[in-house]
């Protein structure tokens, strides 16, 4: 962060000082929510959450960690500066579950105060934001971003998914004078939330991957979707003002998007060879890693990935569009995108025991589309080893409303289309039980699993079968929606050869 007197930062938040000696005392390191993470210098952010207030643990963190003070919504008995009380939201945001007093509503907004406070300074001094949103793939991109922006300057991106109202202004205030470049994951659980955080920090460039059918049970519709997903388009400034909307070619509700912001459009797309940014003569080597061609303004740019699955070269398109739309040179941007490697944990992160069994963690979330794409990966990597025995590790996807049974189905029929051996149904949700049902019913091998201990059983004996019978190195794919935590399938799998 930026240097900021305590004064500076009660200013800034319209709070007051509350036990503090010394007003012109300076916060020097970043924030921070978890006082054991506290840089010497750092400000405490005292966010009430669902098990813990943060409220409870100023005085520690002052005393015992380095922080200068906290960022807080009552008196802690420590040095803080206090923040004017707001009134919970009438908001599905994660933020907001547990705030029946507004203390969580009250230091967000003073935190998202201070990240723009922090996001106008360095942007006047030279920083450019980008902002990324979309159904599927918003984490794969921005760390692809991350990737191929770092290559030409100090580059700032969340960790993980610290892509809602708490992780942003977070991400933001991880900036400091040497930070060139801010890729700004958004993401959204209904209308006006990405709204929200581009007034947190207005990105200049915007990039919009798809709109599909995650969060369709908060949304109600794809259509809402859209609507909520186009809010980063219409927030970035005018073309003349170096405003660019990077847009998805290939998903007609992205594309529509054009027609909502002043921004310069351009597109990217693997199917249309008119878009400004398209991949040609796309291949998959035998783990689904993805070469191709970059065409933009009559360069042709030969690229291998290094993480699977197909859809990630529009990812990977995307990213390089919106460097080069930000003023890095194409070959630069591409050179950069042939040393990217999967960074965010559970991802489509690919592992091999010594046994031949290969195991595809994509279990970090999961919804319809990205469902899809692993399947896809599975049967792509089997295909590539002469029709290896594939396993689908699954469970629920969350947040489907009304459409999840039927959802669920389609996805018993995509496995049965694609050809995998077995499915392994993790769960005991009554989706679950439809996919399950439904698999096994148009004849897909299907076991189901009540617990990952369960599961990891179940498709080490399977495993066991297949090997012995010498079917080509065995494939696993594990996928579902975070709150299911099936990483813990595919740790126990990479962590206990047969």
């Amino acid at each position: 962060m930026i240097p900021l007197t305590l004064d500076e930062i009660a200013t800034i938040t319209g709070g007051t000082c509350d036990l503090v000696d010394d007003p012109s005392i300076q916060v020097t390191a970043g924030v921070e929510f978890d006082s054991r993470k506290l840089q010497p210098g750092g400000l405490f952010v005292a966010l009430p959450g669902l098990r813990v207030d943060g409220h409870d643990f100023a005085r520690d963190a002052v005393k015992n960690h380095g922080a200068v003070a906290a960022l807080a919504a009552r008196p802690v008995d420590a040095p803080a500066v206090i923040a004017p009380a707001q009134e919970q939201p009438e908001d599905n945001a994660e933020a907001f579950a547990n705030d029946p007093t507004g203390a969580a509503a009250t230091v967000l907004a003073a935190m998202s105060a201070l990240a723009r406070h922090v996001a106008d300074d360095l942007v006047h001094r030279g920083m450019t934001i980008i902002g990324v949103t979309g159904s599927a793939g918003k984490t794969s991109t921005k760390d692809m971003m991350a990737t191929v922006f770092s290559a030409a300057g100090p580059t700032v991106a969340p960790p993980g998914s610290f892509n809602n109202e708490i992780g942003h202004p977070y991400t933001v205030l991880k900036c400091d004078r040497t930070t060139k470049y801010l890729v700004a994951e958004m993401s959204a659980r209904g209308l006006g939330h990405v709204a929200h955080l581009a007034q947190v920090a207005p990105p200049r460039i915007g990039v919009v991957l798809n709109v599909g059918t995650a969060h369709l049970g908060e949304f109600g519709g794809r259509e809402v979707i859209a609507q909520a997903k186009g809010e980063l388009v219409e927030a970035l400034p005018a073309a003349a003002d170096g405003g660019v909307a990077v847009l998805n070619a290939d998903d007609a509700f992205v594309s529509a998007m054009a027609e909502r912001t002043q921004a310069k459009v351009v597109r990217f797309s693997t199917q249309d060879p008119a878009a400004e940014y398209f991949a040609d003569e796309i291949t998959l080597d035998e783990l689904a890693r993805p070469s191709f061609v970059v065409c933009h303004a009559q360069h042709r740019i030969p690229l291998t990935l290094h993480v699977s699955g197909e859809h990630q070269v529009a990812n990977a398109l995307a990213a390089i569009a919106a460097a080069v739309e930000s003023g890095i040179a194409l070959e630069k941007a591409v050179e950069a995108m042939a040393h990217h490697t999967a960074a965010s944990a559970n991802r489509m992160d690919i592992q091999s025991r010594p046994d031949g069994l290969t195991v595809i963690n994509d279990s970090y979330n999961a919804n319809p589309d990205s469902m899809r794409a692993g399947i896809d990966a599975l049967a792509r990597i089997s295909a590539a080893r002469g029709g290896a025995h594939t396993i689908a590790v699954l469970g629920q996807m969350g947040e489907l409303g009304e459409a999840s049974t039927e959802e669920h189905v389609a996805l018993a029929e995509v496995l049965h289309e694609r050809g995998i051996s077995t499915l392994v149904a993790v769960g005991t949700g009554v989706h679950t039980g439809a996919l399950a049902n439904r698999a096994a019913e148009i004849g897909v091998h299907t076991m189901t699993a009540d617990s990952v201990d369960a599961a990891i059983n179940l498709v080490e004996n399977e495993l066991a079968t297949v090997i012995a019978d010498g079917v080509p190195s065995p494939v696993v794919l594990v996928k579902a929606s975070y709150a299911e935590g099936l990483w813990r399938v595919a740790h126990g799998l990479v962590g206990n050869p047969a």
